[in-house]
């Protein structure tokens, strides 16, 4: 049976975060289909918001699920999420409107099917195992979806896969999958990994969480230049840095908070043993 280790204490409770990201991450990534609605692409960027608030919330979940000691389960719970994510994500792409939704649904069942096997075959025994893995993948599938639509400025599969500006290769088909996959698979473990011990604090830890989330928006904006027109791809790395440049001041701040109250604390003394 795993013993679950406390780490840092109060915060907003797990469940209102997990609503926030879901609906918020949910809503963001449906803008980018406004670019089918105008006839623009102007709306790419919101793509790369829905995954930012969708990798907040899935280092909350990684930090539940791994204070029961799986100490590599960090980075190893962020590749099971981005690997059931991406195909989820691609399953989504070939449904149209209803991409989002059914990319959602399709990761929960894999990442479902990932907890039980892990707690009933694997026998890990961790009791927010199966809730945890379903809520990093739907997590998974919506920072990959995202960041598709950023980089091509829509979720529609044929598009993605064919292209069709200036004759360059779709986001599938030219392997920029890849590079999506990777960058929200570290986004989405190192916030934790990073900021975990006695001293973790959950505005520290969320905030890493969206500088990282910024951070792997800034390689696909300018990737999203081959892809989509040069204005709404100017636009995407310009709410890209911004927001990178705001998260990783406000986590240095955070920071320094937390630094300074631990400068004067004093070493644990040993209890002095009995004749």
């Amino acid at each position: 049976m795993a013993v679950k280790i406390e780490v840092g204490a109060g915060g907003v409770p797990h469940n209102q975060i997990l609503i926030y990201g879901l609906v918020g991450s949910l809503i963001l990534v449906y803008l980018t289909y406004m670019n089918d609605v105008t006839g623009t692409e102007y709306f790419a960027f919101f793509g790369g918001l829905a995954s930012v608030v969708a990798l907040v919330w899935g280092a909350d979940t990684i930090k539940i699920l791994c204070s029961y000691g799986l100490g590599t389960g960090v980075p190893s719970a962020g590749m099971i999420a981005l690997g059931s994510g991406v195909i989820a994500a691609l399953v989504g792409t070939m449904t149209g409107v209803l991409a989002p939704i059914v990319a959602i649904i399709v990761a929960a069942i894999i990442g479902a099917a990932c907890g039980l096997l892990a707690n009933h075959v694997v026998r890990m025994d961790i009791p927010v195992m199966v809730i945890s893995l379903t809520e990093l993948a739907i997590v998974g599938a919506i920072s990959v979806l995202g960041l598709i639509a950023m980089v091509g400025g829509t979720f529609d599969f044929t598009r993605l896969f064919a292209g069709d500006l200036l004759s360059y290769s779709g986001v599938i088909s030219s392997g920029t999958i890849a590079l999506i996959f990777m960058l929200a698979a570290i986004a989405i473990q190192h916030a934790f990994n990073a900021c975990l011990g006695p001293g973790e604090q959950q505005d520290r830890t969320l905030m890493l969480a969206a500088e990282c989330g910024f951070l792997s928006m800034i390689p696909i904006a300018v990737i999203s230049f081959a892809f989509i027109s040069f204005i709404p791809a100017l636009i995407s790395l310009l709410v890209s840095i911004i927001g990178w440049f705001y998260t990783y001041a406000e986590y240095i701040k955070l920071s320094k908070r937390d630094a300074y109250a631990w400068l004067d604390s004093q070493p644990i003394l040993e209890p002095k043993g009995g004749a």
